[in-house]
């Protein structure tokens, strides 16, 4: 479905100077930085997959996603979706996918979502029984029957998102990039959003591209996880394989039903229990799986256990450490 090789995009950036000598100078002769915002990307994505397309603040993701729609033409290198060349904006392309952007919308701010729905069925050119059936479909989904009459300024932010969703997927793209969609969300609309993205995945078989910076949505929807730090590719792979290789340990938390002393925190220390947080009753330890079973008992046996719990390492800790790697 996609299928990116040596993907390159160079911006060249003029460099104001300081004070006035140097802004007159500037009219005439200004220096010009260059700036690599992508760098050399590979990649490929098969049909019906879910990627979560990760990195740090400015590493280079929403310049990839645009680059993979042709809003924006690369530098260098290759770019194949769906076996066309994005640059050219062909049509069979533009019919097949979708961009979904949580800091924009697409949406008329004065009209009901209803209006840019029908609006993108005529840009897509939609038969009309193709399009009640993908709204009514996308209607029970997303839960939005009684949104769509309604002014775009009077929803409220998920309301919105749902809508946006509804718009963007009214001619059943194949490839759905999808950039931060939860964005300002709360937790519950989030989890609303992932299952509908999920449930739309499996349903049609479409591929899916997402950015975002809430582990819950990765953890969530992509098996699979693309990495780039500083515009290059850092991790491409298995997002189970990542964490075990980033952290094997697992965590164990505990809530106390009474203070313990120092004497049998020093204990389970010397077990190879390494405490790593201890607040408000509640202690959590970082323990070896090949010892979780005898070190779970020996936690039991020491401290007066109300609550325990086993899980792996935060995910957010994982790829702040990924983000934080040198190449």
């Amino acid at each position: 479905m996609i299928d990116v090789r040596g993907l390159t995009k160079v911006y060249r950036v003029a460099r104001k100077q300081v004070g006035l000598r140097a802004s007159l100078k500037g009219l005439f002769v200004r220096p010009v930085d260059e700036v690599r915002a992508v760098d050399d990307v590979t990649f490929s994505i098969a049909s019906g997959e879910r990627v979560g397309f990760l990195g740090p603040n400015g590493a280079g993701k929403t310049t990839t996603l645009k680059m993979l729609c042709g809003l924006l033409t690369p530098t260098s290198g290759e770019v194949q979706v769906l076996g066309h060349d994005p640059r050219r904006r062909p049509r069979d392309l533009l019919k097949q996918i979708s961009l979904v952007m949580g800091q924009k919308q697409q949406l008329l701010w004065d009209l009901p979502p209803m209006d840019t729905i029908d609006l993108n069925r005529a840009v897509y050119d939609i038969p009309r029984p193709q399009f009640d059936r993908t709204l009514a479909e996308l209607t029970e989904l997303l839960n939005i029957g009684d949104l769509l009459t309604k002014p775009t300024r009077q929803l409220s932010l998920g309301e919105r998102m749902k809508c946006e969703l509804a718009a963007a997927l009214i001619h059943r793209p194949r490839v759905l990039f999808l950039d931060e969609p939860t964005i300002g969300l709360d937790v519950n609309m989030q989890a609303t959003l992932r299952r509908f993205i999920q449930d739309y995945n499996e349903r049609n078989g479409a591929t899916v591209l997402l950015t975002s910076h809430y582990m819950d949505d990765v953890a969530a929807l992509c098996p699979r996880i693309i990495v780039i730090r500083a515009g290059k590719l850092a991790y491409d792979g298995d997002l189970a394989r990542l964490v075990k290789e980033k952290h094997p340990d697992r965590r164990v938390t505990v809530h106390l039903e009474r203070p313990v002393d120092a004497p049998t925190m020093a204990t389970l220390e010397r077990d190879g229990l390494r405490m790593v947080d201890h607040a408000d009753g509640q202690i959590s330890f970082r323990v070896d799986p090949d010892h979780l079973r005898p070190g779970v008992q020996r936690i039991l046996t020491l401290l007066p256990v109300a609550d325990l719990r086993v899980e792996e390492a935060p995910l957010e800790d994982i790829m702040a450490q990924v983000f934080d790697e040198e190449d």
